[in-house]
């Protein structure tokens, strides 16, 4: 497969060079391939028209109002000196109104409403009026209380805190909705306030101002589509400043791998930090290597997906393994249960690989978009629109669910206003070519070079693999060539990398006809180029085989070892408590051997697709660990749609051997015991949940952090009276990581008469790393036991696992 450098050099030698002047009119570079803009694609019925349209009547009218009575509306009213009081809430509160216009403004281009062009008039004066003479707009800056408890983070000046104060980051979303707005309505109200910040920041900052970079990533798109609209260049050069910047001190403290500022951009080749700064800095990578032709910009942008998709993905498409900071881990460390996949993350990925399509015209990164879209990003709002997941786990023990808002709202808003571009990234075209990416039901207008094309698809996808393209060329007879996408799972390849692979190969080969009769095909970059003299009234058939699929992963993701997880067509599945018997799933076993059907379900969630098949459930009989062994159906339901019948158990990555399950927990006295602590979350001490080492993630685990050097307590409260003589404890310690470490000491106390004794005669109190620490003492019988904890000057303490015997 040709790569992106090597092309990228092609069309250098083929490109005009950049203006100069910075009022040149000449016409820009741009991506090579352009997208058919969602407002040219109607959506006729089917799996995307019920999801946008709910996304228009109930989605932005729940987020706007969730801007109003959370407070955030509120202060611009009160920056604006209209409503008395201080900031409320998180300091970069002011983007998620700024997504909400940016969502509604994409409501109004599908759908004209009155009363929500008048709410956003009324919105965007507010917005206005809080606005600073000199064209300064960040709410919190005039009205933060003197006690706020975010004031550092904040900064005492303007400007001051760049690595934390989310500044530029909220302008960079007002520039985002201020062009929506303009395009929505033709009305100037935001984008003037939008151009009069955007001035101020181009006499603040560049290379002979003040050199310094936003924390967290964001300005530069918006300023790269100010650009657009205006075509003043001072946009697009700071825009690269900011990325150029990043890495390189100037006299300025770097703020590090969390945002991406560790090392320049172009000499980044390994994705780091927090997920969502990173993908926003990649997006904003491939505008600048469209507009400015910058090759340096594309081998890192090679680099870092090469990195993301070859060993940090997840199977859902889903980024960010680590919630303790948001973002990436390790290479291949993908824990299931703790896995954190924010949802801006899967949307920010799902628009950097668009971004990638255009530039190169390579069907893998339309291949990892749609696994991202219709898995990983999907899931992060229910199926009425108003309650949202922030991370989106593959595995859950019962304590997930969907809210309607969150105290960081980022998500809610960010997927309304994605979910409207979806259509946007089912076509493009470039000269005589129409790429056809996405299957769904619509009607499009698509203005190539030398006509207009007008196509119709009908579909049942992504349930069933048929797909109709009916084409209606403007000049009929004129040769030109549809390339239609051949997704990877319909090639035998799970993935664009080794991260993941089918279990087995399927022989039957995707069908294409035109016109009713078959055609011979060859896949060139993800496509079948069909070049013909298309007639008004042609039609192209597309068939793609939609077996029920199992993914394994690469050996090295330790969570998934013996493990397999289900997929049709596009679709991850996962196994969810009320459809196996006892509500468990994690002490499944699916053998390679267990057939598996796919059936319709026409009412479940609006109608799915599920898997049917049987698999063997394991329940640990007694304190030896011997097994009993039974026979478990399961329904397996698409990963987009769980958790909307309650809170249970949940996996998508399913035991397929043994060793891999976690049978139902073994009666022990632990097991039986009422856990509590001093702090974390004590459900973990007794989960029977085995850790790998000390560092292991992937699995829940009891810390107390932040709290350093201080002495802890956790405890087991017996049902009744008990004789003990020995316990055992297996000790957090992410050294290399973070600020967890074995305590200093401990000792163990138990309960007698109400009062907590010392244990008599223990046999030492062990602090080693990756491993249980067993101490024996003098039996006694106690209706409790209390461990505590000492933890080490400057770092805090932990555990993964408490044992009584």
């Amino acid at each position: 497969m040709r790569s992106f450098s090597l092309w990228l050099m092609v069309f250098l030698m083929s490109s005009s060079a950049w203006p100069r002047s910075s009022n040149s009119s000449a016409p820009p570079n741009d991506y090579p391939i352009t997208a058919v803009s969602f407002t040219d694609v109607q959506l006729e019925p089917g799996f995307w028209q019920t999801r946008i349209e709910t996304n228009r009547i109930a989605t932005v009218p729940h987020i706007l109002r969730q801007c109003e009575v959370t407070g955030r509306v509120g202060n611009f009213l009160k920056a604006a000196g209209k409503m008395a009081g201080y900031f409320d809430g998180w300091w970069f509160n002011d983007s998620d109104v700024y997504k909400s216009i940016e969502a509604a403004s994409y409501s109004l281009m599908l759908h004209p409403d009155p009363e929500l062009t008048r709410y956003l008039d009324d919105l965007i004066a507010k917005i206005a009026a809080a606005q600073e003479p000199d064209g300064y707009l960040f709410t919190p800056r005039r009205t933060m209380a003197p006690n706020y408890r975010f004031a550092a983070s904040v900064g005492p000046e303007r400007w001051s805190r760049l690595g934390s104060s989310h500044e530029l980051y909220c302008l960079g979303h007002l520039f985002e909705a201020a062009v929506a707005h303009y395009q929505a309505t033709g009305k100037r109200s935001l984008l003037e306030v939008a151009l009069k910040s955007a001035d101020l920041l181009d006499r603040v900052f560049g290379p002979d101002k003040k050199r310094d970079v936003p924390g967290h990533q964001e300005v530069e798109i918006g300023l790269i589509k100010l650009y657009r609209v205006t075509r003043d260049e001072r946009y697009l050069r700071l825009a690269k400043f900011f990325l150029d910047e990043r890495g390189r001190p100037h006299g300025r403290r770097l703020y590090g791998t969390y945002s991406q500022d560790h090392k320049p951009v172009i000499e980044q080749e390994e994705a780091v930090g927090h997920a969502v700064r990173a993908l926003y800095m990649y997006m904003a990578m491939a505008d600048v290597v469209a507009l400015l032709r910058d090759p340096a910009y594309a081998r890192a942008l090679d680099r870092l997906w090469a990195d993301v998709v070859g060993r940090k993905m997840y199977v859902t498409g889903g980024i960010g393994a680590a919630g303790g900071h948001e973002g990436f881990g390790a290479p291949y460390e993908l824990p299931n249960l703790a896995a954190y996949c924010e949802t801006c993350a899967a949307i920010a990925f799902a628009l950097w690989n668009h971004r990638m399509f255009l530039l190169t015209g390579e069907g893998k990164y339309v291949d990892v978009l749609e696994r991202v879209l219709y898995n990983g990003l999907l899931s992060g709002a229910s199926l009425d629109g108003q309650t949202f997941f922030y991370p989106n786990p593959l595995e859950s023990d019962g304590r997930h669910a969907r809210s309607p808002w969150f105290a960081v709202a980022c998500c809610p808003p960010n997927i309304a206003r994605f979910l409207f571009q979806v259509p946007g990234l089912a076509y493009a075209h470039r000269g005589d070519q129409l790429y056809v990416n996405l299957f769904l039901s619509s009607r499009a207008t698509i203005r190539m070079a030398d006509q207009t094309v007008f196509i119709r698809q009908e579909t049942r996808y992504p349930w069933h693999g048929e797909i109709a393209l009916a084409l209606e060329p403007e000049r009929p007879g004129r040769a030109s060539t549809l390339q239609v996408r051949i997704p990877g799972w319909a090639r035998n390849e799970a993935v664009p990398s080794d991260l993941y692979r089918f279990a087995e190969t399927v022989r039957e080969r995707p069908t294409i006809r035109v016109n009713g009769r078959s055609v011979a095909y060859t896949v060139d970059r993800g496509y079948a180029t069909l070049r013909r003299k298309w007639q008004e009234g042609d039609v192209v058939t597309v068939t793609l085989p939609m077996p029920v699929r199992r993914v394994i992963s690469h050996p090295q993701v330790e969570d998934n070892i013996g493990k397999v997880a289900l997929q049709r067509g596009p679709i991850v599945y996962c196994l969810e408590w009320p459809d196996v018997p006892g509500g468990h799933v994690v002490n499944l076993v699916l053998p390679d051997t267990e057939p598996l059907r796919a059936e319709f379900h026409e009412d479940l969630f609006g109608g799915i697709s599920a898997i049917r098949g049987t698999a063997i459930g394991l329940r640990c009989v007694d304190a030896q660990g011997r097994l009993q062994r039974e026979r478990v159906p399961f329904l397996a339901i698409p990963y987009y749609a769980w958790a909307h019948r309650g809170r249970g158990e949940m996996a998508v990555w399913i035991a397929r051997v043994e060793s891999a399950a976690r049978p139902l927990p073994c009666p022990t006295i632990a097991f039986r015991a009422k856990a509590s602590s001093s702090g974390g979350d004590a459900r973990a001490l007794n989960d029977q949940r085995e850790p790998r080492r000390s560092a292991d993630r992937s699995n829940r685990y009891l810390h107390w952090w932040p709290r350093k050097g201080t002495t802890e307590w956790v405890q087991y409260d017996f049902e009744a009276p008990t004789r003990v003589s020995a316990v055992e404890a297996y000790w957090y310690d992410d050294t290399g990581i973070g600020e967890c470490r074995v305590p200093k000491s401990w000792h163990l106390l138990y309960r007698e008469n109400g009062e907590w004794k010392p244990v008599r005669n223990p046999s030492g109190y062990g602090v080693e790393r990756d491993r249980y620490n067993r101490t024996t003492f003098d039996p006694v019988i106690t209706d409790g036991l209390r461990l505590v904890v000492q933890a080490q000057e400057n770092f805090c303490a932990g555990i993964h696992e408490w044992r009584v015997y």
